[in-house]
């Protein structure tokens, strides 16, 4: 099945302290522009640098206390 057969609008939606969660149809590609292949529809994208399945999120940032509001950082 292809984009054209099953179409569903894209978003992206910005957690705080957390991921980018992508929804919908999109190609995520690695920094050499191959597809990154998911068995998931909805991908979570890391946003603070230290997740180990970059570009994807693991959950470390719960560790690290990433902040999204640079006022509550520090």
């Amino acid at each position: 099945m292809t984009v054209a057969d099953n179409p569903r609008r894209a978003s992206i939606e910005s957690y705080p302290d957390g991921p980018l969660i992508v929804r919908g149809d999109v190609e995520v590609l690695d920094e050499r522009g191959d597809p990154i292949e998911s068995p998931r529809r909805t991908l979570a994208l890391c946003r603070c640098g230290a997740s180990l399945i970059k570009p994807l999120c693991d959950g470390t940032h719960k560790m690290t206390g990433f902040r999204t509001d640079p006022a509550a950082a520090g």
